[in-house]
């Protein structure tokens, strides 16, 4: 997007959340979108290339929206951390997530909608897209990990943090019935996933 800001730039991300929260990628229309607006479709191309540039700018915002505010959140509660492990920590920071999901459920919303791209070109163009930043802060995390004895160490830096980083970015498609994105299903499922991935399934 065109870092310069515009009048309307609030109003058309609005009218962009909400066509992208009702409708699949496919069916959103642009059209509706500028309308909705109320800005011309030159202010619109001046800012964004297309509908997928638009589209795109709307995940990256609510996944780094919800990244701020676990960090905020795990910071108001830092002293509740200590002693925790990094497993411990990712069973709060799906608790949190779902504490982000009750205060922004558009954003919620469009992560659903966006699960349910699977199988469509658009959903492995973003998910290639945003994959980068997944693996940078997974290894941060892997780091801190291995620095206070959570990780093994007869495991590389490299293979977990690529392991860690497959199995976060690939969990709606492994949990993808309907009943899978209700809130309280979907922490339960993050929990059953922690616990697998600390102590997977021999006894």
């Amino acid at each position: 997007m065109n870092e310069k800001s515009f009048e309307r730039k609030n109003e058309l991300l609005k009218a962009a959340l909400d066509e992208f929260t009702q409708k699949n990628y496919e069916n959103s229309s642009l059209n509706t979108i500028i309308k909705n607006a109320g800005i011309s479709k030159g202010t619109f191309y001046y800012h964004f290339q297309d509908k997928k540039s638009l589209y795109f700018f709307l995940l990256e915002t609510a996944v780094k929206a919800k990244w701020e505010f676990i960090n905020n959140r795990i910071n108001e509660i830092q002293q509740d951390t200590r002693g925790k492990d990094i497993f411990d920590e990712f069973k709060l920071q799906a608790q949190i997530g779902m504490e982000f999901a009750l205060h922004f459920p558009q954003y919620h919303q469009l992560s659903i909608m966006f699960a349910r791209e699977k199988g469509n070109k658009i959903y492995e163009e973003a998910k290639s897209s945003f994959h980068p930043d997944t693996e940078s802060m997974m290894k941060e995390i892997v780091k801190k990990g291995r620095k206070n004895g959570d990780l093994k160490e007869s495991f590389s830096e490299e293979f977990m943090v690529k392991l860690l980083t497959y199995l976060f970015t690939n969990f709606d498609e492994i949990f993808s019935l309907e009943e899978d994105f209700q809130l309280e299903k979907m922490v339960e499922n993050l929990n059953n996933y922690v616990e697998f991935m600390k102590h997977g399934m021999g006894k």
